[in-house]
């Protein structure tokens, strides 16, 4: 005989139901939040390289003639609208107020809708509010605090640019035999010296403005700076222009192996010919004398040593020297960013 019995109830029934619900919420979250991150990262550095781009170019153009507010802010938001992968950038502040430096603010523009925030986030599927992301770059236009360049040191008495020049006068600036206040008849900037100095790498000297650099007693770097020469020899014959930004003394003193040079700042020489050695072979003598120098007082010839070519203002967005500039504005600066 069939034993009925009554049925026991199943507690646990539905259980795995409920908790691959509370999973799948969990889940979903976990995912939101890791898309969401990545597209709030992705959005916050394109907002960073236009503001960092639109900083440096704003700085570029209103360092020397200015620049109006609406021209500053049209400059920024075409960078930073460049540097959008949706071609869409609020750009929320351009400061000029301080000399030579500018602020760009940057924040989130959906090139698409215009919205101010991003759109298509996971999360909105939690109630999650819109998402706005910003950033902000500062620049700064100053002259060069330090450097390393070519081992050459050249007096302030041969710096002829005003604040009004854009370039010097071509000029010989001559180191044996010497030359008027700057040097001595035989050459000598300070007993033993030539202006050239101590090199911490072949070819290059560290300076820094404002401070004591060690001369060095020998007259010729050709030996160690070949490849620098026929670098600029290269520029030149290509119709291009060779360009080296010297630091400039206003002081000298001690002899021999205690020679110094006191910086005061850094001047960017367009070079157009020398003689840094006996004979004239390249690399050591290049454009020294006539056709190629027109003024015959400008030629370097014979017992001569010395650089062909003149002061020019320059500007670069490529890092010289280190921080802030603390030598005098000789027509060199440096655009950088600060922050």
């Amino acid at each position: 005989m069939w034993r009925l019995t009554k049925p026991q109830n199943d507690k646990e029934r539905g259980a795995a139901g409920v908790t691959v619900a509370v999973m799948m919420l969990v889940l979903i979250g976990a995912g939101a939040l890791a898309v969401d991150t990545g597209q709030i990262y992705a959005e916050r550095a394109q907002l960073q390289n236009g503001a960092d781009a639109g900083a440096v170019a704003v700085a570029q153009a209103c360092y020397e003639t200015g620049c109006s507010q609406t021209e500053a802010d049209a400059i920024a938001q075409t960078l930073a609208n460049a540097n959008a992968n949706d071609a869409g950038s609020n750009v929320t502040e351009v400061d000029l107020s301080v000399p030579n430096q500018v602020t760009v603010r940057t924040s989130t523009r959906d090139g698409t809708s215009g919205a101010g925030f991003l759109r298509q986030m996971f999360s909105s599927a939690l109630a999650a509010d819109p998402v706005t992301v910003g950033a902000y770059a500062v620049a700064v236009a100053d002259p060069p605090s330090s450097g390393s360049s070519f081992p050459l040191a050249l007096s302030e008495c041969q710096y002829d640019l005003s604040e009004g020049d854009v370039t010097g006068e071509v000029q010989l600036i001559r180191y044996k035999p010497g030359m008027d206040d700057c040097t001595s008849t035989s050459g000598h900037t300070i007993p033993g010296g030539f202006g050239w100095l101590d090199q911490s790498s072949p070819c290059m000297a560290t300076t820094d403005a404002d401070a004591n650099v060690s001369s060095d007693t020998g007259a010729d770097y050709a030996s160690e700076c070949d490849a620098t020469l026929n670098a600029w020899i290269a520029d030149i014959n290509s119709g291009g222009q060779a360009l080296a930004t010297f630091p400039v003394y206003d002081e000298a003193g001690g002899s021999g192996t205690t020679g110094w040079f006191h910086i005061r700042g850094y001047a960017t020489f367009d070079i157009q010919g020398w003689k840094f050695g006996g004979g004239s072979n390249e690399p050591r003598s290049f454009r020294n004398k006539a056709p190629d120098v027109a003024d015959p007082a400008d030629e370097c010839k014979g017992e001569c040593l010395g650089i062909i070519g003149q002061f020019i203002k320059y500007e670069s967005i490529e890092s010289f020297g280190g921080g802030a500039g603390v030598g005098d504005d000789m027509g060199t600066v440096t655009f950088r960013l600060i922050d």
